[in-house]
């Protein structure tokens, strides 16, 4: 597919990776609804077997098969290929082109799966100095996952479960509005999971943070009881 053309104050940028997708039917969704799709090398692959494409391939291509390649650049994919020795990740690879094309809005699938250290450091990759500013999402089609560096708001249903886990260090002055336990500008410290499982009383919530980050988990209601 071509590039789009720069929409800076609305562009949305999906980043798929090399993981698991346990709700295929919603990440293509996702996935459809976009102004620039990224393949994270692997993530390639599953493009190709739902019959998808993608805007740019980025990564060291040592996941990708040569059929899901070909596919991608016959359907108008620009392919930005690295060395195999780097310190990137070929998904932190993905984001960093993403911002680098005026995205304003990043959704990142794929970035669970059955190795955890892939796991964590996509996770983490929230934090990067580069997406400040962006409002980045990992979604794996159960949860949303997304950093506060310093306020967000969470838009659901009442019953929905929102988890605020401190990052990097205890997270200050949190105080939050709209969920059924009330934090008041209090210390969410690194280890105890004292915000775990919190509640949306509404259709809205706020979390801010005076100093620190927090990774904020929302669970809608109605997933729940879904098997993951």
């Amino acid at each position: 597919m071509p590039e789009p053309s720069p929409a800076p104050d609305a562009l949305h940028a999906v980043v798929v990776a090399n993981g698991a997708f346990h709700h295929p039917e919603r990440h293509m969704a996702v996935v459809r609804a976009a102004d620039l799709v990224i393949a994270a090398d692997g993530g390639a692959n599953w493009l190709h077997a739902r019959g998808l494409g993608a805007h740019l391939l980025v990564g060291d291509l040592d996941s990708i098969t040569p059929e899901a390649q070909a596919a991608l650049v016959a359907g108008g994919c620009r392919v930005l290929e690295h060395p195999r020795r780097k310190d990137e990740t070929d998904t932190e690879l993905a984001l960093l082109e993403a911002v680098a094309r005026g995205a304003r809005r990043i959704t990142l699938i794929g970035a669970s799966g059955n190795r955890i250290d892939h796991t964590l450091g996509n996770i983490l990759l929230l934090a990067m100095p580069a997406l400040e500013g962006i409002q980045t999402t990992i979604y794996d089609g159960h949860s949303y996952l997304r950093l506060v560096r310093r306020e967000a708001t969470v838009r659901g249903r009442a019953g929905d479960v929102v988890s605020l886990l401190p990052i990097g260090g205890d997270a200050q002055g949190v105080t939050t509005e709209g969920l059924e336990y009330p934090l008041r500008g209090e210390t969410l410290r690194m280890g105890p999971a004292r915000g775990i499982s919190n509640v949306l009383a509404g259709r809205e919530g706020r979390v801010a943070v005076a100093q620190g980050c927090l990774l904020m988990v929302h669970v809608p209601r109605e997933h729940l009881e879904e098997a993951t």
